[in-house]
């Protein structure tokens, strides 16, 4: 199989795995943006920050959105320590946050040895307004490397910038969902034929968008909800993409 699904701690899961065996890591760790209050970051569980009240999604929560910005800091630096350590050198890294984390995610980006090469934006074309203010119609992307990239092993041009609308209605799977037009443009960073590791595996968009582009995937997901919704688009993608060549006919 092209990919590899885990349920359980990120932690406890990435310590078993060995040295250099992805070549990018892509994530979307839960962005703590409420924590600048003790109010915000204890009342609010992610399905109140992130949906509205009039949603029609019957969307699962998960955990790992109370913590203050400095035990996100740490807790960011702690797992991205060990993504490093499983990066072969070259290999890259990103990660999605928002503006509230945007200096939280690059300190424990450069704190566990990842040398920071830029910030990437996906803009969400249908961000509510606000009276009287700017609309915040964008998310953002850390990214770096392992060491030097070799751009001769993967000579891509990627843009900086990517435009689509988080899915909606029956396609939204998750709370925080992104879309599968933006991850296959993503993991395009990884070589073809590499390995895309996502510790924050969600409904496992990024390892739908792997798989559509040639690329192997290792995802971990806590919430057991989200890991079987992975675990289900991940094998119907590779149904789809199955070609005669894969298949090996004996007498």
């Amino acid at each position: 199989m092209p990919f590899s699904l885990h349920q359980g701690d990120a932690l406890s899961v990435l310590a078993g795995l060995p040295d250099g065996c992805v070549d990018s890591v892509i994530t979307d760790p839960p962005y703590n943006s409420g924590g600048r209050t003790a109010k915000e970051r204890t009342t609010r569980s992610a399905k109140q920050k992130y949906t509205s009240a009039d949603s029609k999604n019957d969307l699962a929560d998960f955990t790992g959105e109370n913590m203050d910005q400095r035990s996100y800091t740490l807790w960011l630096t702690q797992i991205m320590t060990e993504a490093h350590r499983l990066t072969k050198v070259g290999g890259s890294a990103l990660l999605f946050t928002d503006w509230r984390q945007l200096p939280a995610t690059t300190d424990a980006f450069q704190a566990a040895g990842w040398l920071w090469l830029g910030i990437l934006t996906w803009h969400k074309p249908q961000a509510r307004p606000q009276k009287g203010k700017f609309r915040q119609d964008c998310e953002y992307i850390v990214w770096g490397s392992k060491g030097k990239i070799d751009a001769t092993a993967n000579p891509v041009y990627l843009p900086g910038l990517y435009s689509a609308s988080q899915p909606s209605g029956s396609k939204r799977r998750h709370i925080t969902q992104k879309p599968v037009s933006v991850m296959r443009e993503l993991v395009k960073i990884s070589p073809p034929g590499g390995t895309v590791l996502d510790f924050c595996a969600g409904s496992g968009s990024t390892g739908v968008a792997a798989l559509l582009e040639g690329r192997d995937f290792i995802g971990i997901e806590k919430t057991q909800h989200y890991a079987s919704i992975a675990a289900d688009r991940l094998t119907e993608t590779v149904r789809e993409t199955l070609t005669q060549d894969d298949v090996v006919l004996t007498a």
